[in-house]
């Protein structure tokens, strides 16, 4: 076996995909590729970095004809994170897994059912990727397979699949998408049938069905019993399901759109006839990229995560707005009629001011994360609005939503939650009622968000040996302080742990770039004092 090989194996036993192997050694994506590949070799440094971090030996990476396995290799287990089972489809994620998925979810909710013989009904999406496909055969079979039916909505948006799910009564919807990720991850996104992400019980009973754990479930039997004859599932054609989402979207605007030029990238994924088709729908001159999927170039150079092609096209074309999506639609940045980027924070400040004008907005709160910008906490707080955070996540920012009945919540990523409209992030809904903003105030969208004064921001990823003794280190815990203290409120500093690496995160926000970089590296410095950094 080559290092090439090797590579490949403890990476897959990782469950990592290339790009997070790429981040945790500070490299290039193609470089891991073309170690894989055996097309070039690691430099000597990497190929000890690697050894660290798989927690093999040196010579086990090195020598040909040497097996080699991660000592104290955990349990795989763990399946689902807040956006569900994400993984480089056929390594992290396979047609098995998929397969599995279907079945259990097929089984419990047939068992669900109250009146005897009736079947349970669960509806299925999928983005653009080539995996896709495979992904979603495999499901379906496992759904039918238990006895429940499976309806089809094909190529869609994750905000599609709840609006469905909770408005024509299934059981539960499943999506099929690795998000902004590349084309080469894929995974399962599960919702219950209001639309909300899967409960932790129901997630867990997944997990020990992929686990082989059966008397978890109170199975003797070698595996769940299958359907027969009658009891088969069927699988219907549901595309009918998405052109109500799309008319439900259509029926929200109060305004022709004839007068907008309106900038689009859809990322080569889910959205890429469903927007064009939405805001032409509404009179919208619209100007479409990222529109092109072929399964391999889903978010490559484009949509939200890139949203450099989208300022171009704004600029080029002399457009009103523009909007960005990420694979499977549920995230949104915006770009004003200068060009200039809109995220989610200032998203959420335009928003924020339209509920509050319309004594929409519940408490006069908004929910953010930990990870949005100190500056809109600020600029809300100018406007009488008060802004509470949560873990970053968009499940935690509903769960908090939900907790006391609040209207709007969100991340700077773009994922906007309106209570009202929707019961997740929903790209196109944040789209359309921005663009609803401007219309309503005659007003460009670049001066509604100048309010908002965002703080220069930087991230620093710190790869560790134990990030819990790092992140709790009472010299870092010091040093966390003393920077606090040189910030002197006009910003802040932040500490995380990386839920998927063995990575320390460190967040600053101040007046400038340098200070934000200066900072970051004072405490990275007493990181690397203690002995808790990796090299």
């Amino acid at each position: 076996m080559t290092i090439g090989e090797k590579i490949a194996k403890l990476r897959a036993g990782a469950n990592l995909s290339q790009e997070q192997l790429a981040e945790a050694l500070s490299v290039s994506r193609q470089s891991i590729s073309k170690w894989e590949m055996d097309q070039a070799t690691p430099q000597c440094e990497k190929i000890v970095q690697l050894a660290e971090y798989f927690n093999v030996t040196t010579d086990e990476l090195l020598h040909e004809g040497v097996s080699v396995k991660p000592k104290n290799a955990a349990h795989r287990g763990g399946y689902f994170d807040t956006d569900g089972f994400r993984g480089e489809a056929g390594v992290g994620l396979t047609s098995m897994d998929a397969y599995k998925v279907g079945r259990i979810l097929g089984w419990y909710y047939t068992g669900k059912q109250s009146r005897p013989g009736c079947k349970a009904r669960i509806v299925v999406g999928k983005d653009t990727r080539r995996s896709s496909y495979m992904i979603e055969y495999s499901i379906v079979a496992g759904i039918t397979a238990s006895g429940a039916d499976a309806y089809m909505l094909h190529v869609t948006t994750t905000p599609s699949v709840s609006y469905v799910t909770r408005c024509d009564e299934f059981d539960c919807g499943i999506m099929i998408t690795a998000s902004h990720n590349p084309y080469y991850d894929n995974g399962i996104k599960i919702v219950n049938r209001f639309g909300e992400k899967l409960d932790d019980e129901t997630t867990a009973l997944i997990e020990a069905y992929l686990d082989g754990n059966l008397a978890a479930l109170g199975i003797s039997s070698s595996d769940l019993p299958f359907a027969t004859r009658q009891k088969i599932g069927c699988i219907v054609d549901y595309a009918s399901g998405r052109n109500r989402y799309m008319a439900y979207l259509i029926s929200l605007a109060s305004h022709s759109y004839k007068n907008l030029k309106v900038g689009l990238d859809c990322a080569n994924g889910a959205s890429w006839a469903i927007a064009r088709s939405v805001f032409s729908a509404l009179g919208a001159q619209t100007f479409v990229i990222g529109a092109e999927p072929n399964g391999l170039n889903v978010n490559e150079g484009c949509g939200s995560t890139h949203i450099e092609a989208l300022c171009h096209l704004v600029k080029e074309n002399h457009l009103d707005i523009g909007f960005a999506f990420d694979g499977d639609a549920d995230r949104c940045i915006a770009v004003d009629e200068n060009g200039n980027i809109v995220d989610g924070d200032k998203i959420l400040f335009v928003l924020a001011r339209r509920l509050l004008s319309r004594g929409m907005l519940k408490g006069n709160t908004v929910v953010a994360t930990v990870m949005s910008n100190s500056g809109l906490a600020e600029s809300l707080e100018h406007e009488g609005i008060r802004c509470v955070q949560t873990a970053v996540g968009d499940r935690f920012v509903y769960e908090r939503m939900q907790e006391n009945n609040y209207a709007l919540g969100g991340e700077s990523s773009g994922h906007i939650i309106l209570k009202k409209y929707a019961t997740t992030g929903d790209g196109l809904l944040t789209a359309i009622m921005l663009t609803e903003e401007v219309c309503d105030n005659k007003t460009p969208l670049s001066r509604l968000s100048a309010p908002v004064t965002l703080y220069p921001q930087l991230l620093k990823n710190v790869r560790v040996k134990d990030k819990d003794a790092a992140i709790e280190d009472p010299a870092v815990l010091k040093e966390v302080e003393r920077v606090e203290r040189l910030i002197g409120g006009k910003g802040r500093v932040l500490l995380r742990r990386s839920g998927t690496e063995p990575v320390i995160r460190i967040m600053t926000e101040a007046g400038t770039e340098e200070k934000c970089r200066a900072y970051a590296d004072m405490i990275a410095t007493v990181l690397n004092a203690r002995g808790h950094s990796v090299e």
